[in-house]
Protein backbone atom coordinates (compact mmCIF):
# COMPACT_ATOMS: atom_id res chain seq x y z
CA UNK A 1 0.00 0.00 0.00
CA UNK A 2 2.98 2.30 0.65
CA UNK A 3 3.27 5.44 -1.58
CA UNK A 4 6.71 5.09 -1.62
CA UNK A 5 7.54 8.46 -3.45
CA UNK A 6 5.74 11.29 -4.54
CA UNK A 7 6.18 12.00 -8.31
CA UNK A 8 6.92 15.74 -9.19
CA UNK A 9 6.88 17.31 -12.58
CA UNK A 10 11.09 17.80 -12.84
CA UNK A 11 10.50 16.30 -16.12
CA UNK A 12 13.28 15.41 -18.59
CA UNK A 13 11.40 17.33 -21.60
CA UNK A 14 11.28 21.03 -22.86
CA UNK A 15 8.29 21.15 -23.62
CA UNK A 16 6.85 23.53 -26.79
CA UNK A 17 5.96 27.32 -26.93
CA UNK A 18 2.93 27.76 -24.93
CA UNK A 19 -0.43 28.82 -27.07
CA UNK A 20 -1.87 32.19 -25.86
CA UNK A 21 -4.63 30.13 -23.73
CA UNK A 22 -1.66 28.31 -21.70
CA UNK A 23 -0.42 32.12 -21.39
CA UNK A 24 -3.68 33.84 -20.44
CA UNK A 25 -3.27 30.70 -17.55
CA UNK A 26 0.15 31.25 -16.61
CA UNK A 27 -1.10 35.20 -16.13
CA UNK A 28 -4.03 34.14 -14.28
CA UNK A 29 -1.49 32.61 -11.66
CA UNK A 30 0.58 34.73 -11.24
CA UNK A 31 -1.98 36.96 -10.67
CA UNK A 32 -2.95 34.30 -7.92
CA UNK A 33 0.07 34.05 -6.15
CA UNK A 34 -0.03 38.05 -5.76
CA UNK A 35 -3.56 37.43 -4.35
CA UNK A 36 -2.32 34.91 -1.83
CA UNK A 37 0.58 37.00 -0.94
CA UNK A 38 -1.34 39.53 0.60
CA UNK A 39 -3.46 36.83 2.46
CA UNK A 40 -1.05 33.65 2.65
CA UNK A 41 -2.51 30.15 3.85
CA UNK A 42 -0.63 28.04 6.32
CA UNK A 43 0.55 26.02 3.36
CA UNK A 44 2.19 28.72 2.30
CA UNK A 45 3.82 30.32 4.85
CA UNK A 46 5.02 27.29 6.47
CA UNK A 47 6.77 26.29 3.01
CA UNK A 48 8.01 29.90 2.57
CA UNK A 49 10.12 29.55 6.14
CA UNK A 50 11.98 26.06 4.55
CA UNK A 51 15.03 26.14 3.17
CA UNK A 52 14.68 24.20 -0.48
CA UNK A 53 18.57 23.84 -1.45
CA UNK A 54 18.39 20.67 -1.10
CA UNK A 55 15.47 20.17 -4.27
CA UNK A 56 16.33 17.42 -7.05
CA UNK A 57 15.15 16.77 -10.13
CA UNK A 58 13.35 13.22 -10.62
CA UNK A 59 10.48 11.76 -8.17
CA UNK A 60 9.65 14.13 -5.08
CA UNK A 61 12.61 16.09 -5.77
CA UNK A 62 11.30 19.72 -5.31
CA UNK A 63 9.70 20.58 -1.96
CA UNK A 64 9.01 24.31 -2.65
CA UNK A 65 5.95 26.62 -2.64
CA UNK A 66 5.93 28.37 -5.88
CA UNK A 67 6.58 24.01 -7.16
CA UNK A 68 3.05 23.14 -5.67
CA UNK A 69 1.94 26.21 -7.43
CA UNK A 70 2.95 24.97 -10.69
CA UNK A 71 1.49 21.19 -9.92
CA UNK A 72 -1.27 22.91 -8.75
CA UNK A 73 -2.14 24.43 -12.59
CA UNK A 74 -1.15 21.40 -14.25
CA UNK A 75 -3.75 19.38 -12.15
CA UNK A 76 -6.29 22.25 -12.69
CA UNK A 77 -6.07 21.54 -16.30
CA UNK A 78 -6.19 17.87 -16.13
CA UNK A 79 -9.31 18.16 -13.87
CA UNK A 80 -10.91 21.08 -16.52
CA UNK A 81 -10.38 18.84 -19.82
CA UNK A 82 -13.01 17.18 -21.46
CA UNK A 83 -11.39 13.99 -22.50
CA UNK A 84 -7.59 15.76 -24.30
CA UNK A 85 -5.54 17.66 -21.17
CA UNK A 86 -3.89 19.14 -24.44
CA UNK A 87 -2.59 18.17 -27.89
CA UNK A 88 1.02 16.76 -27.08
CA UNK A 89 4.27 17.42 -29.64
CA UNK A 90 5.03 14.59 -31.71
CA UNK A 91 8.48 13.64 -29.66
CA UNK A 92 8.84 10.63 -31.96
CA UNK A 93 8.86 10.08 -35.39
CA UNK A 94 9.67 6.99 -37.83
CA UNK A 95 11.98 7.71 -40.66
CA UNK A 96 11.78 5.68 -43.81
CA UNK A 97 15.40 4.65 -44.82
CA UNK A 98 18.55 3.51 -42.86
CA UNK A 99 20.17 6.25 -40.47
CA UNK A 100 23.76 5.00 -41.75
CA UNK A 101 22.81 6.44 -45.20
CA UNK A 102 21.19 9.57 -43.57
CA UNK A 103 22.96 13.43 -43.80
CA UNK A 104 23.11 13.31 -40.08
CA UNK A 105 25.00 10.00 -39.64
CA UNK A 106 28.24 12.22 -39.14
CA UNK A 107 26.80 14.55 -36.66
CA UNK A 108 26.29 11.80 -33.98
CA UNK A 109 28.38 12.65 -31.03
CA UNK A 110 28.33 9.13 -29.56
CA UNK A 111 26.86 5.60 -30.56
CA UNK A 112 25.48 3.31 -28.20
CA UNK A 113 23.15 -0.34 -27.26
CA UNK A 114 20.99 1.07 -25.30
CA UNK A 115 19.81 4.86 -23.95
CA UNK A 116 17.70 5.70 -21.05
CA UNK A 117 15.89 8.86 -20.98
CA UNK A 118 15.30 9.99 -17.28
CA UNK A 119 18.00 8.77 -14.75
CA UNK A 120 16.33 8.81 -11.66
CA UNK A 121 14.37 4.99 -11.89
CA UNK A 122 16.17 4.61 -15.13
CA UNK A 123 19.89 4.03 -13.53
CA UNK A 124 18.47 0.65 -12.44
CA UNK A 125 17.88 -0.74 -15.81
CA UNK A 126 21.13 0.97 -17.19
CA UNK A 127 23.17 -0.64 -14.30
CA UNK A 128 21.40 -4.21 -15.00
CA UNK A 129 22.45 -4.01 -19.03
CA UNK A 130 25.33 -2.71 -17.97
CA UNK A 131 26.90 -5.74 -15.93
CA UNK A 132 25.20 -8.06 -18.67
CA UNK A 133 27.96 -5.89 -21.16
CA UNK A 134 25.76 -3.43 -23.32
CA UNK A 135 27.56 -0.14 -23.61
CA UNK A 136 24.33 1.99 -21.97
CA UNK A 137 23.93 5.80 -21.76
CA UNK A 138 21.37 7.97 -19.53
CA UNK A 139 19.96 11.29 -20.82
CA UNK A 140 19.33 12.83 -17.38
CA UNK A 141 18.03 17.07 -17.53
CA UNK A 142 19.36 17.48 -14.49
CA UNK A 143 22.59 16.42 -11.87
CA UNK A 144 21.32 12.38 -11.12
CA UNK A 145 21.05 12.34 -7.86
CA UNK A 146 18.30 11.19 -5.18
CA UNK A 147 16.34 13.40 -2.98
CA UNK A 148 16.29 13.35 0.51
CA UNK A 149 12.54 11.66 1.04
CA UNK A 150 13.29 7.79 1.85
CA UNK A 151 11.48 5.30 -0.04
CA UNK A 152 9.96 2.67 1.78
CA UNK A 153 10.62 -1.21 0.99
CA UNK A 154 11.09 -4.30 2.83
CA UNK A 155 15.49 -6.27 2.96
CA UNK A 156 13.61 -9.24 0.59
CA UNK A 157 12.77 -6.42 -2.07
CA UNK A 158 16.26 -5.10 -2.24
CA UNK A 159 17.38 -8.42 -2.68
CA UNK A 160 16.19 -8.51 -5.84
CA UNK A 161 18.58 -5.68 -6.94
CA UNK A 162 21.24 -7.79 -5.34
CA UNK A 163 20.55 -10.87 -7.57
CA UNK A 164 21.11 -8.96 -11.13
CA UNK A 165 24.10 -7.45 -9.85
CA UNK A 166 23.25 -3.54 -9.14
CA UNK A 167 23.87 -3.92 -6.05
CA UNK A 168 26.05 -6.62 -3.61
CA UNK A 169 24.54 -7.02 0.05
CA UNK A 170 27.08 -4.96 1.57
CA UNK A 171 25.01 -1.82 -0.39
CA UNK A 172 21.85 -2.67 1.81
CA UNK A 173 22.72 -1.67 5.54
CA UNK A 174 24.71 1.44 3.53
CA UNK A 175 21.85 2.77 1.96
CA UNK A 176 19.51 2.02 4.68
CA UNK A 177 18.09 5.13 6.52
CA UNK A 178 15.63 4.02 9.21
CA UNK A 179 14.45 0.58 10.20
CA UNK A 180 10.95 -0.03 12.19
CA UNK A 181 9.00 -2.45 13.10
CA UNK A 182 6.12 -3.84 13.68
CA UNK A 183 3.45 -1.83 11.11
CA UNK A 184 0.24 -1.17 11.56
CA UNK A 185 -2.73 -1.41 9.22
CA UNK A 186 -5.62 0.56 11.16
CA UNK A 187 -9.19 1.61 10.55
CA UNK A 188 -10.70 4.37 12.36
CA UNK A 189 -13.22 3.49 15.04
CA UNK A 190 -12.43 -0.02 13.63
CA UNK A 191 -9.27 -1.55 15.05
CA UNK A 192 -5.82 -2.56 14.02
CA UNK A 193 -3.84 -4.91 12.26
CA UNK A 194 -0.17 -5.53 12.82
CA UNK A 195 2.28 -6.89 10.74
CA UNK A 196 6.01 -7.11 10.82
CA UNK A 197 9.20 -7.13 7.96
CA UNK A 198 6.87 -4.89 5.85
CA UNK A 199 8.01 -1.68 4.39
CA UNK A 200 9.84 -1.96 7.37
CA UNK A 201 13.06 0.07 5.87
CA UNK A 202 14.05 3.24 5.26
CA UNK A 203 16.54 3.14 1.59
CA UNK A 204 17.99 6.63 1.22
CA UNK A 205 17.39 7.48 -2.44
CA UNK A 206 20.41 9.75 -2.17
CA UNK A 207 22.74 7.31 -0.86
CA UNK A 208 21.14 4.24 -3.09
CA UNK A 209 21.41 6.19 -6.08
CA UNK A 210 25.11 7.34 -5.43
CA UNK A 211 25.61 3.76 -5.02
CA UNK A 212 24.14 2.53 -8.08
CA UNK A 213 26.09 5.28 -10.35
CA UNK A 214 29.25 5.44 -9.46
CA UNK A 215 28.65 1.20 -10.68
CA UNK A 216 27.07 1.84 -13.18
CA UNK A 217 30.34 3.94 -14.51
CA UNK A 218 32.38 1.83 -13.42
CA UNK A 219 30.51 -1.22 -15.96
CA UNK A 220 31.47 1.86 -18.42
CA UNK A 221 28.16 3.80 -18.43
CA UNK A 222 27.82 7.00 -19.66
CA UNK A 223 25.80 9.95 -18.05
CA UNK A 224 24.85 13.32 -20.11
CA UNK A 225 23.67 15.03 -17.65
CA UNK A 226 21.91 18.79 -17.79
CA UNK A 227 20.62 17.10 -21.10
CA UNK A 228 16.84 16.76 -22.44
CA UNK A 229 15.21 14.95 -24.97
CA UNK A 230 14.23 16.91 -27.76
CA UNK A 231 12.83 14.66 -30.96
CA UNK A 232 13.90 11.02 -31.19
CA UNK A 233 14.09 9.37 -34.94
CA UNK A 234 13.46 5.92 -35.69
CA UNK A 235 15.57 4.38 -38.80
CA UNK A 236 15.27 1.05 -39.82
CA UNK A 237 19.10 0.73 -38.05
CA UNK A 238 19.14 3.08 -35.73
CA UNK A 239 17.36 5.25 -32.97
CA UNK A 240 18.24 8.69 -33.07
CA UNK A 241 17.84 11.02 -30.15
CA UNK A 242 18.41 14.81 -30.75
CA UNK A 243 19.20 16.90 -27.69
CA UNK A 244 17.47 20.29 -27.04
CA UNK A 245 21.16 21.02 -26.22
CA UNK A 246 21.99 20.47 -29.64
CA UNK A 247 24.21 17.18 -29.35
CA UNK A 248 23.15 14.20 -31.69
CA UNK A 249 23.36 10.08 -30.37
CA UNK A 250 22.29 7.18 -31.44
CA UNK A 251 21.27 4.02 -30.20
CA UNK A 252 19.60 0.50 -30.89
CA UNK A 253 17.23 0.77 -28.53
CA UNK A 254 15.77 4.06 -26.37
CA UNK A 255 13.90 3.42 -22.76
CA UNK A 256 11.58 5.80 -21.94
CA UNK A 257 12.23 6.04 -18.03
CA UNK A 258 11.07 9.74 -17.99
CA UNK A 259 8.22 8.63 -15.31
CA UNK A 260 4.08 9.95 -15.16
CA UNK A 261 4.01 12.68 -17.45
CA UNK A 262 6.53 11.49 -20.19
CA UNK A 263 6.27 13.42 -23.23
CA UNK A 264 6.38 10.02 -24.86
CA UNK A 265 3.62 8.35 -23.42
CA UNK A 266 1.69 11.61 -23.49
CA UNK A 267 2.15 11.32 -27.52
CA UNK A 268 1.38 7.67 -27.45
CA UNK A 269 -2.11 8.47 -25.22
CA UNK A 270 -2.75 11.10 -27.51
CA UNK A 271 -2.83 13.32 -24.20
CA UNK A 272 -5.62 11.73 -23.00
CA UNK A 273 -6.72 12.72 -19.36
CA UNK A 274 -6.30 9.78 -17.07
CA UNK A 275 -8.49 7.49 -15.77
CA UNK A 276 -7.69 7.87 -12.05
CA UNK A 277 -5.43 10.16 -10.13
CA UNK A 278 -4.14 9.81 -6.39
CA UNK A 279 -3.22 12.90 -4.57
CA UNK A 280 -0.71 12.68 -1.74
CA UNK A 281 0.31 15.74 0.30
CA UNK A 282 3.06 15.03 3.48
CA UNK A 283 5.70 16.43 5.26
CA UNK A 284 8.65 15.18 7.34
CA UNK A 285 9.05 16.57 10.82
CA UNK A 286 11.05 16.58 13.60
CA UNK A 287 9.25 16.33 17.80
CA UNK A 288 8.00 13.11 17.31
CA UNK A 289 7.77 10.78 20.98
CA UNK A 290 6.60 7.84 19.71
CA UNK A 291 8.41 7.11 16.55
CA UNK A 292 9.27 3.42 16.58
CA UNK A 293 6.10 1.83 14.35
CA UNK A 294 4.80 2.73 10.85
CA UNK A 295 1.45 3.02 9.58
CA UNK A 296 1.03 1.00 6.40
CA UNK A 297 -2.30 2.29 5.84
CA UNK A 298 -4.63 3.99 8.40
CA UNK A 299 -8.05 4.98 7.11
CA UNK A 300 -10.21 8.04 8.49
CA UNK A 301 -13.49 6.92 9.52
CA UNK A 302 -15.71 9.49 7.25
CA UNK A 303 -15.66 10.70 3.96
CA UNK A 304 -14.57 14.43 4.27
CA UNK A 305 -15.33 17.60 2.61
CA UNK A 306 -12.07 19.16 1.03
CA UNK A 307 -12.46 22.51 -0.83
CA UNK A 308 -15.68 21.80 -3.25
CA UNK A 309 -15.19 18.07 -2.78
CA UNK A 310 -16.17 14.62 -1.22
CA UNK A 311 -12.74 13.04 -0.14
CA UNK A 312 -11.87 9.68 1.24
CA UNK A 313 -8.60 10.11 2.77
CA UNK A 314 -5.94 7.57 3.70
CA UNK A 315 -2.70 8.13 5.64
CA UNK A 316 1.03 6.73 6.30
CA UNK A 317 3.40 7.12 8.54
CA UNK A 318 7.35 6.39 8.75
CA UNK A 319 10.13 7.09 11.09
CA UNK A 320 12.32 9.11 9.02
CA UNK A 321 16.36 8.29 8.44
CA UNK A 322 17.41 12.47 9.19
CA UNK A 323 17.01 11.37 13.52
CA UNK A 324 15.35 9.86 16.06
CA UNK A 325 12.17 11.70 16.46
CA UNK A 326 11.70 12.38 12.72
CA UNK A 327 9.03 10.98 11.30
CA UNK A 328 6.87 11.50 7.55
CA UNK A 329 3.59 11.17 7.35
CA UNK A 330 1.33 11.38 4.32
CA UNK A 331 -2.08 12.43 3.51
CA UNK A 332 -3.64 10.52 0.24
CA UNK A 333 -6.76 10.43 -1.14
CA UNK A 334 -8.48 8.49 -5.03
CA UNK A 335 -10.32 10.21 -7.20
CA UNK A 336 -11.17 10.70 -10.92
CA UNK A 337 -10.18 13.79 -12.17
CA UNK A 338 -13.02 16.50 -11.93
CA UNK A 339 -13.42 20.23 -12.13
CA UNK A 340 -14.44 20.53 -8.43
CA UNK A 341 -11.89 18.15 -6.97
CA UNK A 342 -9.44 19.21 -4.32
CA UNK A 343 -6.06 21.14 -5.25
CA UNK A 344 -2.74 20.02 -3.43
CA UNK A 345 -3.16 23.17 -1.79
CA UNK A 346 -6.45 22.58 -0.66
CA UNK A 347 -5.19 18.77 1.06
CA UNK A 348 -2.47 20.43 2.55
CA UNK A 349 -4.71 22.55 4.49
CA UNK A 350 -6.50 19.41 5.45
CA UNK A 351 -3.66 18.13 6.59
CA UNK A 352 -2.17 20.66 9.11
CA UNK A 353 -5.61 20.35 10.79
CA UNK A 354 -6.21 16.17 10.54
CA UNK A 355 -2.46 15.50 10.88
CA UNK A 356 -1.97 16.25 14.71
CA UNK A 357 -4.87 14.44 15.71
CA UNK A 358 -3.49 11.43 14.12
CA UNK A 359 -0.32 11.16 15.28
CA UNK A 360 -0.87 12.58 19.03
CA UNK A 361 1.06 15.78 18.60
CA UNK A 362 0.67 19.64 18.63
CA UNK A 363 1.33 21.12 15.48
CA UNK A 364 3.38 23.56 17.67
CA UNK A 365 5.83 21.07 19.20
CA UNK A 366 6.79 20.02 15.32
CA UNK A 367 9.66 21.31 13.36
CA UNK A 368 9.10 20.92 9.80
CA UNK A 369 11.85 19.61 7.46
CA UNK A 370 10.14 19.51 4.26
CA UNK A 371 6.55 19.37 2.67
CA UNK A 372 6.20 16.82 0.05
CA UNK A 373 3.55 16.25 -2.71
CA UNK A 374 2.31 14.93 -5.73
CA UNK A 375 -0.08 13.80 -8.46
CA UNK A 376 0.05 9.60 -9.54
CA UNK A 377 -2.32 9.19 -13.05
CA UNK A 378 -3.20 5.94 -13.79
CA UNK A 379 -4.86 4.60 -17.00
CA UNK A 380 -7.27 1.41 -16.98
CA UNK A 381 -5.39 0.05 -20.23
CA UNK A 382 -2.00 -0.60 -18.52
CA UNK A 383 0.85 -1.34 -18.87
CA UNK A 384 1.59 0.46 -22.23
CA UNK A 385 2.24 -1.55 -25.03
CA UNK A 386 5.19 -0.40 -26.97
CA UNK A 387 4.01 2.25 -29.68
CA UNK A 388 7.01 2.35 -31.92
CA UNK A 389 9.94 0.05 -32.71
CA UNK A 390 13.26 0.85 -31.48
CA UNK A 391 11.45 2.77 -27.88
CA UNK A 392 9.91 0.89 -24.92
CA UNK A 393 8.42 2.31 -21.76
CA UNK A 394 9.95 1.57 -18.68
CA UNK A 395 9.07 2.34 -14.87
CA UNK A 396 6.47 4.91 -13.97
CA UNK A 397 6.08 5.48 -17.75
CA UNK A 398 5.11 2.24 -18.51
CA UNK A 399 1.79 2.05 -15.83
CA UNK A 400 3.54 -1.16 -14.60
CA UNK A 401 3.13 -0.24 -10.85
CA UNK A 402 0.19 -0.87 -8.91
CA UNK A 403 -2.88 1.69 -9.28
CA UNK A 404 -3.83 1.59 -5.65
CA UNK A 405 -0.30 1.69 -3.93
CA UNK A 406 1.62 3.92 -7.12
CA UNK A 407 4.89 2.19 -5.13
CA UNK A 408 6.92 2.84 -8.28
CA UNK A 409 10.14 1.70 -6.88
CA UNK A 410 9.03 -1.63 -5.06
CA UNK A 411 7.41 -2.36 -8.69
CA UNK A 412 10.87 -1.64 -10.26
CA UNK A 413 13.00 -4.15 -7.75
CA UNK A 414 9.89 -7.04 -8.94
CA UNK A 415 10.16 -6.65 -12.44
CA UNK A 416 13.59 -5.39 -13.07
CA UNK A 417 14.99 -9.15 -13.10
CA UNK A 418 12.43 -10.07 -15.76
CA UNK A 419 12.60 -6.75 -18.01
CA UNK A 420 16.85 -6.49 -18.13
CA UNK A 421 16.97 -10.12 -18.76
CA UNK A 422 14.35 -9.68 -21.42
CA UNK A 423 15.48 -6.37 -22.55
CA UNK A 424 19.09 -8.26 -23.50
CA UNK A 425 17.11 -10.77 -25.11
CA UNK A 426 15.77 -8.60 -27.55
CA UNK A 427 18.78 -7.02 -28.27
CA UNK A 428 20.52 -10.27 -29.14
CA UNK A 429 18.10 -11.44 -31.18
CA UNK A 430 17.78 -7.88 -32.97
CA UNK A 431 14.13 -8.03 -31.99
CA UNK A 432 13.02 -4.38 -31.75
CA UNK A 433 10.19 -4.16 -33.08
CA UNK A 434 6.73 -2.95 -31.53
CA UNK A 435 5.36 -6.03 -31.70
CA UNK A 436 8.45 -7.78 -29.59
CA UNK A 437 8.91 -4.92 -27.68
CA UNK A 438 5.39 -4.79 -26.84
CA UNK A 439 5.93 -8.47 -25.39
CA UNK A 440 8.01 -7.32 -22.49
CA UNK A 441 5.25 -4.85 -21.37
CA UNK A 442 2.16 -7.27 -21.51
CA UNK A 443 -1.41 -7.46 -20.01
CA UNK A 444 -1.16 -8.34 -16.33
CA UNK A 445 -4.58 -9.59 -15.30
CA UNK A 446 -3.85 -8.77 -11.48
CA UNK A 447 -2.77 -5.17 -12.32
CA UNK A 448 -6.04 -4.75 -13.96
CA UNK A 449 -7.93 -6.36 -11.39
CA UNK A 450 -6.31 -4.19 -8.68
CA UNK A 451 -8.74 -0.95 -10.53
CA UNK A 452 -11.71 -2.33 -8.56
CA UNK A 453 -9.92 -1.25 -5.20
CA UNK A 454 -8.99 1.80 -6.37
CA UNK A 455 -12.46 2.85 -7.63
CA UNK A 456 -13.85 0.76 -4.30
CA UNK A 457 -11.73 3.11 -2.22
CA UNK A 458 -12.99 6.58 -4.54
CA UNK A 459 -15.21 8.71 -2.53
CA UNK A 460 -18.28 9.15 -4.95
CA UNK A 461 -19.68 12.88 -5.24
CA UNK A 462 -23.42 11.66 -5.37
CA UNK A 463 -23.47 8.77 -3.74
CA UNK A 464 -26.50 6.54 -1.86
CA UNK A 465 -23.97 4.68 0.62
CA UNK A 466 -22.76 5.39 4.66
CA UNK A 467 -20.17 8.22 4.57
CA UNK A 468 -18.24 5.24 6.71
CA UNK A 469 -18.62 2.53 3.77
CA UNK A 470 -14.76 2.62 2.70
CA UNK A 471 -13.71 2.54 6.11
CA UNK A 472 -16.22 -0.39 6.69
CA UNK A 473 -15.04 -2.17 3.76
CA UNK A 474 -11.34 -1.93 3.88
CA UNK A 475 -11.74 -3.07 7.64
CA UNK A 476 -13.74 -6.30 6.52
CA UNK A 477 -11.11 -7.02 4.28
CA UNK A 478 -8.06 -6.70 6.11
CA UNK A 479 -10.36 -8.37 8.89
CA UNK A 480 -10.74 -11.58 6.43
CA UNK A 481 -6.74 -11.50 5.24
CA UNK A 482 -5.39 -11.65 8.65
CA UNK A 483 -7.59 -14.66 9.44
CA UNK A 484 -6.13 -16.52 6.08
CA UNK A 485 -3.07 -15.53 7.44
CA UNK A 486 0.42 -14.63 6.17
CA UNK A 487 0.15 -16.66 2.90
CA UNK A 488 -2.97 -14.46 2.06
CA UNK A 489 -1.73 -10.89 3.83
CA UNK A 490 1.58 -10.68 3.17
CA UNK A 491 1.25 -10.75 -0.73
CA UNK A 492 -1.25 -8.32 -0.81
CA UNK A 493 0.88 -5.37 1.27
CA UNK A 494 3.16 -5.97 -1.24
CA UNK A 495 1.40 -5.25 -4.04
CA UNK A 496 0.82 -8.77 -5.46
CA UNK A 497 -2.37 -10.14 -6.49
CA UNK A 498 -2.79 -13.74 -6.58
CA UNK A 499 -6.30 -15.84 -7.98
CA UNK A 500 -6.32 -18.36 -5.13
CA UNK A 501 -5.79 -15.49 -1.98
CA UNK A 502 -8.14 -12.60 -3.74
CA UNK A 503 -11.21 -15.85 -4.03
CA UNK A 504 -10.85 -16.62 -0.38
CA UNK A 505 -10.83 -12.93 0.90
CA UNK A 506 -13.94 -12.24 -1.08
CA UNK A 507 -15.43 -15.29 0.10
CA UNK A 508 -14.85 -15.10 3.37
CA UNK A 509 -15.94 -11.34 3.41
CA UNK A 510 -19.37 -12.39 1.43
CA UNK A 511 -19.88 -15.01 4.31
CA UNK A 512 -19.15 -13.04 7.12
CA UNK A 513 -20.43 -9.19 5.91
CA UNK A 514 -23.44 -10.72 3.56
CA UNK A 515 -24.80 -6.92 4.56
CA UNK A 516 -22.01 -5.04 2.65
CA UNK A 517 -22.23 -6.41 -0.44
CA UNK A 518 -25.20 -4.21 -2.10
CA UNK A 519 -23.04 -1.25 -0.94
CA UNK A 520 -19.87 -2.30 -2.69
CA UNK A 521 -22.52 -2.68 -6.13
CA UNK A 522 -23.82 0.74 -5.42
CA UNK A 523 -20.23 2.48 -4.49
CA UNK A 524 -18.22 1.05 -7.80
CA UNK A 525 -21.37 0.44 -10.33
CA UNK A 526 -22.16 -2.43 -12.51
CA UNK A 527 -20.00 -1.59 -15.23
CA UNK A 528 -16.97 -1.49 -13.26
CA UNK A 529 -17.73 -4.52 -11.32
CA UNK A 530 -18.76 -7.00 -14.65
CA UNK A 531 -15.35 -5.14 -16.43
CA UNK A 532 -13.51 -6.61 -13.41
CA UNK A 533 -15.09 -10.19 -13.33
CA UNK A 534 -13.26 -10.38 -16.75
CA UNK A 535 -9.65 -9.71 -15.24
CA UNK A 536 -10.85 -11.96 -12.06
CA UNK A 537 -11.42 -14.80 -14.58
CA UNK A 538 -7.96 -14.38 -16.69
CA UNK A 539 -6.25 -14.20 -13.51
CA UNK A 540 -7.59 -17.51 -12.56
CA UNK A 541 -6.30 -18.69 -16.20
CA UNK A 542 -3.17 -17.48 -15.94
CA UNK A 543 -2.81 -18.67 -13.06
CA UNK A 544 -3.48 -22.30 -14.48
CA UNK A 545 -1.38 -21.59 -17.41
CA UNK A 546 1.46 -20.64 -15.20
CA UNK A 547 0.97 -23.98 -12.59
CA UNK A 548 -0.31 -26.00 -15.25
CA UNK A 549 1.01 -25.16 -19.04
CA UNK A 550 4.15 -23.76 -18.11
CA UNK A 551 6.23 -26.70 -16.80
CA UNK A 552 4.65 -28.96 -20.33
CA UNK A 553 5.97 -25.54 -22.85
CA UNK A 554 9.41 -24.95 -20.38
CA UNK A 555 10.84 -28.11 -21.91
CA UNK A 556 10.17 -27.10 -25.79
CA UNK A 557 11.77 -23.45 -25.70
CA UNK A 558 15.24 -24.79 -26.59
CA UNK A 559 14.29 -26.33 -29.51
CA UNK A 560 12.71 -23.35 -30.96
CA UNK A 561 14.18 -20.83 -33.72
CA UNK A 562 15.35 -17.93 -31.62
CA UNK A 563 12.34 -15.72 -32.27
CA UNK A 564 9.83 -18.22 -31.21
CA UNK A 565 11.53 -18.61 -28.13
CA UNK A 566 11.88 -14.91 -27.29
CA UNK A 567 7.84 -15.15 -27.38
CA UNK A 568 7.18 -17.80 -25.69
CA UNK A 569 9.47 -16.53 -22.70
CA UNK A 570 7.66 -13.42 -22.42
CA UNK A 571 4.27 -15.21 -22.71
CA UNK A 572 5.55 -17.48 -19.60
CA UNK A 573 6.26 -14.71 -17.83
CA UNK A 574 3.35 -12.94 -18.44
CA UNK A 575 1.33 -15.76 -17.43
CA UNK A 576 4.02 -15.51 -13.56
CA UNK A 577 4.16 -12.47 -13.11
CA UNK A 578 0.57 -11.26 -14.41
CA UNK A 579 -0.61 -14.29 -11.63
CA UNK A 580 1.53 -12.86 -8.73
CA UNK A 581 3.50 -16.10 -8.84
CA UNK A 582 6.66 -14.51 -8.67
CA UNK A 583 5.89 -13.59 -5.68
CA UNK A 584 8.50 -15.33 -2.49
CA UNK A 585 7.09 -15.08 0.77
Amino acid sequence: MALLHVQLINGFFQGPKQSPLSQRRARAGRYLCLQTQANPSRTQRIMESLSVSGEVGGAGGAYSYSALKRLDQLWSSICSAQTVVEEPKQVVSSVPGFFSNSDLADKAVDTFDVLICGGTLGIFIATALCAKGLRVGIVERNVLKGREQEWNISRKELLELVEIGVLVEDDIELVTAAKFNPNRCGFEGKGDIWVEDILNLGVSPAKLIEVVKNRFITLGGVIFEGNSVSSISIYEDAAVLQLNEGNILTSRLIIDAMGNFSPIVKQIRSGRKPDGVCLVVGSCARGFKDNSTSDVIYTSSLVKKVGASKAQLFWEAFPAGSGPADRTTYMFTYLAPQPQSPKLEELLEEYWKLMPEYQGVSLDDLEIQRVLYGIFPTYCDSPLPAAFNRVLQFGDASGIQSPVSFGGFGSLTRHLKRLSTGIYEAMSNNLLDSYSLSLLNPYMPNLSASWLFQRAMSAKQQSNVSPDFINELLYANFQSMQRLGDPVLRPFLQDVVQFGPLAKTLGLVMLTKPQIIPSIFKQVGIPVLLDWSVHFFMLGYYTFLSSFADPVVRPFLSTLPSKEKYEWKRRLEAWKYGAGLDYKS
